[in-house]
């Protein structure tokens, strides 16, 4: 009689360890393992940044602690440093550049989304990726040749005879200073703010234009009240994006601003900001606590971008929670 041979017991998980080599190999475990790594990957490189410049401005915290922040007195020789003019060049900086950027950028992106024809729109939205990728070194020349000029011959003399009655615009015009800075930093963020935002008008299904048109209107209100507030949320994503771009730039605020570590409350009188002055000074930082004061700027610009960054993720929750409570 036959006898039929049975597989030894050590089959069962022979079988299984092959399944399970197969799937890892083949399927989602490998690209979960990997993806995650590359995610957590992010967390530990803003993890390192925050760590090397915590330790090395650990002289400079021991010694100002929170004076640091609220001072300007930036003398290395008598090693005395406090951070607020670069502070203040940094903010009044990007907010003048987001300012004069916004406005412009949101315009010319309607246009190029909802007005200009298919062609004409092309074409420009090439333009505009170029100048998004032009190095700011260039953008500095430029402020240098034309803006410092303009600024000093033309509008800073307008703006103090029309404003001077303000402290914002007094004292001489000297063409380098915050206002230039603003100015050279709006020609450079503005094609951020007009590549998304048009992208994300685009994004914008074509029954919510043409549900307003039925309606009877103009394809300027159509554009306006409908598919505008219907992609805030990436307006709003494009506007922050540039206002990072801004805090961060050195080479071409650097050549307009005046370099001055002074608090001005005129826009017309040159100043610094934290990138500038990490910049200038870092090859010249030959004392321990020059160069932790200088690390401990970049820790504040670090923070304060993270900060700034952190209340526009939330102003964007808040106004999709808004628009989702009021369709």
């Amino acid at each position: 009689m036959a006898t039929i041979p049975i597989a030894p017991d050590s089959a069962g998980p022979a079988l299984a360890s092959r399944s399970l080599a197969r799937r890892l190999v083949s399927g989602d475990q490998v690209a979960h393992l990997f993806t995650l790594i590359f995610a957590a990957s992010v967390i530990l490189i803003t993890s390192l940044l925050f760590y090397e410049l915590w330790i090395n401005s650990a002289l400079s915290r021991a010694k100002f602690g929170w004076a640091f922040f609220y001072t300007q007195n930036w003398d290395p020789i008598f090693e005395q440093f406090g951070a607020r003019p670069f502070i203040y060049g940094t903010l009044v900086t990007s907010a003048l550049a987001l300012l004069i950027a916004v406005p412009f950028g949101l315009g010319a992106a309607i246009f190029l989304a909802e007005l200009a024809p298919a062609k004409i729109s092309d074409a420009l939205t090439f333009v505009i990726e170029l100048l998004a990728a032009v190095p700011s070194v260039i953008y500095g020349l430029l402020g240098i040749f034309l803006v410092v000029p303009f600024v000093r011959e033309i509008l800073g003399p307008a703006l103090k005879k029309t404003f001077g009655f303000t402290p914002l615009f007094t004292g001489p015009v000297y063409g380098v200073s915050y206002l230039t800075a603003g100015l050279v930093l709006a020609i450079m963020v503005a094609p951020y703010i007009i590549s998304v935002s048009r992208e994300v008008l685009m994004a914008v299904p074509n029954d919510q234009r043409e549900a307003a048109l039925s309606l009877g209107s103009t394809r300027w209100e159509a554009t306006w009240k409908v598919v505008v507030p219907y992609a805030r949320t990436g307006i709003l994503g494009s506007i922050f994006l540039a206002l990072a771009r801004a805090l961060g730039e050195t080479m071409a605020v650097t050549m307009v601003i005046g370099n001055v570590p002074k608090v001005d409350l005129s826009l017309l009188a040159p100043g610094y900001t934290i990138a500038a002055v990490i910049a200038n000074e870092f090859s010249e930082a030959a004392g321990n606590l020059y160069f932790s004061a200088l690390v401990e700027l970049g820790l504040v610009l670090f923070l304060l971008t993270f900060i700034l960054n952190g209340l526009a993720r939330l102003l964007i929750y808040a106004t999709t929670q808004r628009g989702a409570a009021n369709p």
